[in-house]
This record gives C-alpha cells, structure tokens and sequence, in this order.
C-alpha cells in the first residue's frame, strides 16, 4: 500500500486553499500515524477516518468541495454535503457521540465492530495531530510547574520515572530533558522506542533495568539531563524499582491504559499473545490489562508515600485501577487540577499552527515574530526558544505554544498578512488541542474536582463547538469517548485557516477570540478567582445572574 504523505507546495488539487488545508491535514496526521494501514493515528484506536472507503470519498468531497459548501462527517464517514455559504464550516464532524445510558464499552465495541462508528481520539479524527510535539509543551509545563512548586523552580538532578511512548506519551522524554531532568520511560513495544530514537525524542535506550538505572544515577550525580528508554512493562519495572528503595522524585504514566482491548498491554504478555488475545479472549485481556495496572498504580500509591510527586497524565490508569479495587487510586492527583488550572482560567491552553507549505522556514519566521512581539510572556517566548532548539520536524512543519485570550487572535492576524504580503510560502492551519479551556468535559481529567462541582457537565464543549460554527471556523469537530473513555468525556475541536486573504480576517478574530473568551467564562462561572480576573483585564462581556 502507497504510504500517505502530507502535499507540499503551493499546487492545489481542491477549488481554494480552505479545502485544500483541511485535505493536508488530513493527510498529516496519518503520515505521523502509528498504523497508517489502520487509519489508527494514536493510542491503538484513534482513527483518521472510519475506513478506507470513507478515507478515499472525504478526500474525493474535499478535492470538488465549492467554497459555499459544507461536509458532514459522522464518526469518520462522510455523509453529504450540504449548500451553506462562504462564511460557513468547510467540514463539520461528530465522532464516537452516545446516549448517555448507551455510552458503555461493550456497546462501542458492538457499533465499531459493526462498521458504525469509531473513535477520534481528541485530535486524531479530527485531523489535528501534528506528531508528538502536539503534546510536548504542556508535559513541559506541568514539569515546570512541579519544579516551582516542590523543587525551588529547578529539575537538574531530579529523577523522573515513566512509561508510554507511543503517539501521545512519546514526547514525556524530550520535554524531561528540556526541563533538565534525567527521564526514564518504559515502553514495551520497541518499535515505539527506536521510533522515538530517531525523531530525537529519546536518547538512550536499553532493555536491562540495571543499565537503565545506571544511567540516570550518574545524570542525577552530575546534574545532567538524559532520556532513557527501557524496553519493559510499567507493571513489572516500577514495582522492582520500588523493591530496590529507588524512589524517583516525579512518577507518572503515559501509557495506553484508556483501552484495555487495544491499548495496555498486560504483564506477562508479549506483543503478539496481545493481538492473538483480542481476537480469540478479549475479556480475559481486558481483566488482565486492569489487574496489570492495579499492580502499576499500587507500586504508584507506594511511591507517593515514600515521597515523590506522582501524578496521573490523562490516560485513565487510576479509573481502571479502581474498577479493579484499588480503592485509593484518586488519591494521586490529576495533572490538570495538580498543575494547569490557573492557566486555563486564563484560556492559557495548547495552540498549535501548521505551515501548509511543508516550508520549515515558514515555522521559524513566526518563531520570530513571536520573539519580537511576545516579549513579556515569559511562558511563550521560553516556550519557543528551547521548541527552536530541541523539537524536530515531524510532517508538515508545525509548532505548538501556550498562548491564551486575545494572544491567539493577535498572532493568527499577524500570520495572515505574512501569507498576504508572501513572507511566507503558503497558507498556514491554525488548531489547538481538544483538553482547551472550553473544549472539554472529562470529569476524571480535565474537570474533576472543579471548584462548583460541574464536573460532568458536557454543555460546555457543546457550546464551544455550536459557536465556533457562528463565529465561522473552517473545520468543528464533537467528539466523545470510545472504547476504556466511553461515558467520560465530550470535547471540541476546531480548525481554522490563514490564507492570506482580508475576509479570514473575520475568520481569525471570531473564531480564536470566541473560542477562548467562552473558556474564560467557564471558568469564572464555576467562581475561579483567575478566570474573574481575566474577564474584568480583557473586558469579556459576562452576564451575572447572581
């Protein structure tokens, strides 16, 4: 089979470069796919499109898509398309979205089976992945932030233990690294080793814990960054770490523990016996993936006691621990709340921007325009001083910062009269994750523990997506859980795209403006002090009924 590769250039194969942008797009995400055979982009289960058949007619739609027409997409299957107006959505998509009482694994495993839905993951169906940087900067942000709030604003010669290196837990490394920590990541799969080691993202790698460990204590001694990766299985290394009195001064987990069928792969098996089992016994998979990771989350449990900050990276371990008795599994803290809260009051979240060009120098141009205009946020210009130097490109050049309200609007503006005025080579995608200020709704992840207990409410990613539509993105995405998630989140995603052109303008403003006011004002209703300060400094018009 032919592999995908993002187009380069300026050659358009679609009526205008919106359409075009999102068929790149498209196409980028299955280029840094784990299983482009599979349309699976991460996390063994995150697709691009439902299957190839529906791969081929969105590529089809979108090659002979007029500028006054919208696709409609359902769970990665294009439906039709629609007569709407220049003005409107170039696509419009839901993804993997049940009935409440519905909403549970075996009924998504069913509807998948049965060619119905799939699972978009967050930006994996929504075809905003731009490799494992799309989620570097906010692991590097909750380091930083447990460096100022535990160890004087400083990582050198602190010892991180953690696992995963797949699509979303491959960027742990280099972001340890960047913050001058010395990393250890267990992954069982070693191709998804060696795949970091090449990107750059890893730079050590064994498969004997005794030379792993041997690496970081003499980084530690030295006060020196490295990343190492061991070949092994989070449930059997962490608990012979602790058998050894070894007690890391930051524990987390990036593994694929959202999905015990497809995703976590349980102590004792191999690789192959996991692909056998999903066939032939995915119950008895399942039970052993969650009795696995029982067995991770106590040694985790154990370690938080000895004294280390540990902390759940959002990939569901501590419900899945729980669901196997681990009663104690919520007593490790979730990132978001641990770390990043204050700055999604402020709808500080994960912009990202991709050079549709495939022209490098496009992203290193806005790096500077960033260095010049952004000089007094400490947390970007950082940000894109240390991305210049570690992050590698993978697929279309792209680049991901933290910017908040108002701060996004100003630098899309700027970007397009780049592109009109031809200092860059060609258009460039703006995107942003789906864990934004009012993007998602996950009360075991992004929402939990908020501070009026609306937890579980979903209108807010409903919302955000119904006013990205009127504020008139190019792409909005619904998406909700699949497979280990189902029942736990709801999320937004959205898509938008400089092109040069005076009426994007309008495009820019409104959708990057009202996409992050709207997580401001989500925030300051649940009674955030932040977000509050946030509405009275940018002068976001809030309605008080109280």
């Amino acid at each position: 089979m032919e592999q995908i590769k993002a187009a380069r250039g300026s050659t358009l194969r679609c009526k205008g470069w919106r359409q075009e942008a999102l068929l790149r797009m498209l196409e980028n995400v299955l280029e840094n796919g784990e299983n482009q055979k599979e349309l699976v982009v991460y996390a063994a289960l995150g697709k691009a499109a439902r299957n190839w058949p529906s791969y081929r007619a969105i590529v089809d739609a979108l090659k002979t898509l007029d500028e006054d027409e919208t696709l409609v997409i359902q769970s990665g299957k294009p439906i039709g398309v629609f007569k709407t107006h220049r003005f409107a959505p170039i696509v419009i998509m839901a993804n993997c979205n049940l009935v409440g009482k519905w909403a549970t694994s075996d009924n998504f495993y069913e509807l998948e089976q049965k060619g119905l839905i799939m699972w978009g993951g967050l930006t994996a169906g929504a075809w905003q992945y731009i490799g494992s940087q799309g989620v570097i900067q906010g692991t590097y942000e909750i380091f930083s932030a447990i460096a100022r709030k535990y160890f004087d604003g400083d990582l050198t010669g602190r010892f991180i233990l953690t696992a995963g290196l797949g699509g979303m837990g491959g960027a742990q490394t280099l972001a340890g690294v960047m913050a001058n920590a010395a990393i250890l990541c267990v992954e069982v799969d070693e191709a998804r080793v060696d795949k970091r080691l090449s990107v750059g993202y890893l730079q050590k790698k064994t498969r004997d814990l005794d030379e792993a460990l041997h690496w970081i204590e003499q980084a530690v001694a030295k006060k020196e960054s490295i990343s190492v990766g061991l070949v092994g299985n989070a449930a059997d290394i962490y608990t012979k770490i602790l058998e050894r009195g070894i007690v890391p001064d930051i524990v987390t987990d990036q593994t694929s523990a959202h999905d015990l069928v497809y995703g976590y792969v349980p102590e004792g098996y191999t690789l192959e016996e996991v692909k056998q089992a999903r066939i032939n016994n995915p119950k008895q998979l399942e039970q052993d993936a969650r009795a696995s990771i029982a067995k991770e989350v106590k040694a985790m449990l154990a370690f938080k006691q000895k004294g280390s900050v540990v902390f759940d990276n959002g990939n569901n371990i501590r419900t899945q621990a729980y669901q196997h008795g681990v009663k104690e599994a919520f007593e490790i803290d979730i990132f978001t709340e641990a770390f990043l809260r204050p700055l999604f009051c402020r709808a500080i979240g994960p912009f990202r921007w991709v050079a549709l060009s495939g022209d490098v120098e496009d992203i290193k141009k806005i790096d500077q325009f960033i260095l010049d205009e952004f000089k007094e946020n400490e947390i970007i210009t950082n940000w894109i001083r240390l991305a210049h130097r570690y992050i590698p490109v993978e697929g279309l050049p792209a680049r991901i910062a933290w910017f908040g309200h108002g701060e996004r609007s100003k630098l899309a503006l700027a970007v397009n009269q780049m592109v009109r005025e031809g200092s860059l080579s060609g258009p460039i995608a703006f995107s942003r994750d789906h864990l934004d200020a009012a993007a998602m709704t996950h009360p075991n992840i992004m929402t939990e523990r908020m501070k009026d207990s609306s937890d579980a409410i979903a209108d807010w990613p409903l919302l955000n997506a119904m006013l990205n539509c009127s504020s008139m993105a190019d792409l909005v995405a619904i998406h909700s859980g699949g497979g280990g998630y189902t029942g736990y989140m709801t999320s937004a995603g959205v898509t938008v795209v400089a092109d040069g052109t005076q009426e994007t303008e309008l495009r820019l403003k409104h959708t990057l403006d009202n996409d992050t006011g709207l997580g401001v004002l989500r925030y300051a209703d649940a009674g955030y002090s932040e977000a509050l300060d946030e509405v009275d400094k940018k002068g976001i018009k809030r309605i008080q009924t109280t």
